[in-house]
């Protein structure tokens, strides 16, 4: 069977434009026009993502969001005009997993939906085992290796990676890593975090210049790359 996906936006040329793109990709697509539509579908058509609007004509997006997360972890991306960092970050720690700004390209899209649900059913197989550029991170022994070489790490490197894999393919806030791995004191230090950051590439990037497991999302947080 398809997986389905809901479009919640309306601006008609969107909706125009998303379906069949979208079918063509394969998908089953279901529309919603407003936040309340989008509730009762989600309910009644089980779609396996969400694409969301921030703007839609009865409430914010992100409050739809929030009643979402209330009782349900389906994949949700947001496609929105809205430029603001802050509304990028307050989405992405309302629980959406991934953010795209309008314009855009149906090509990245539809990249960052199928990263979506692959990290929804790596999340259902709860992996012990997390493979990523020739990177092993082995929760259930704690350990992390290169070439069958141990990488040494210490426990907030540890912690700060793990956390990251967890959400494998998904983008963390600089928030969500630092209050959950530091404590709520310490959510607005994002230059600890940086520095915490630069130094857990050194121990596991083959270049720690060009990081190709811990990618930096600018003025948001950080996605580590997962092998497909």
């Amino acid at each position: 069977m398809s997986e389905r996906i809901l479009v919640v936006d309306d601006e008609p040329q969107i909706q125009r434009f998303l379906k069949p793109a979208l079918k063509a990709a394969g998908y089953d697509v279901v529309e919603a026009l407003t936040g309340s539509e989008a509730l009762k579908a989600v309910a009644t058509a089980a779609p396996d993502l969400i694409i969301l609007d921030l703007g839609l004509p009865d409430m914010d997006g992100k409050d739809v969001l929030t009643s979402l997360r209330g009782w349900t972890t389906i994949p949700v991306i947001i496609l929105s005009a809205r430029e603001r960092e802050s509304e990028k970050i307050a989405a992405l720690d309302l629980g959406a997993d991934d953010y795209i700004e309008k314009p855009f390209g149906i090509g990245e899209l539809t990249a960052r939906i199928r990263t979506a649900l692959r990290h929804r059913e790596r999340a259902a197989a709860a992996p012990a085992v997390i493979t990523t550029d020739g990177l092993v991170i082995d929760t259930v022994r704690r350990l992390v290796t290169r070439g069958g070489e141990t990488v040494r790490l210490t426990p907030k490197d540890y912690d700060l990676l793990t956390l990251l894999a967890r959400h494998a393919g998904r983008v963390v806030t600089h928030k969500t890593l630092l209050t959950s791995v530091w404590g709520p004191a310490h959510g607005e230090d994002l230059h600890y975090l940086r520095v915490f950051i630069g130094q857990l590439r050194q121990k596991i990037e083959r270049d720690p210049t060009q990081p190709a497991i811990v990618r930096t999302e600018p003025g948001v947080g950080y996605r580590l790359v997962i092998d497909l």
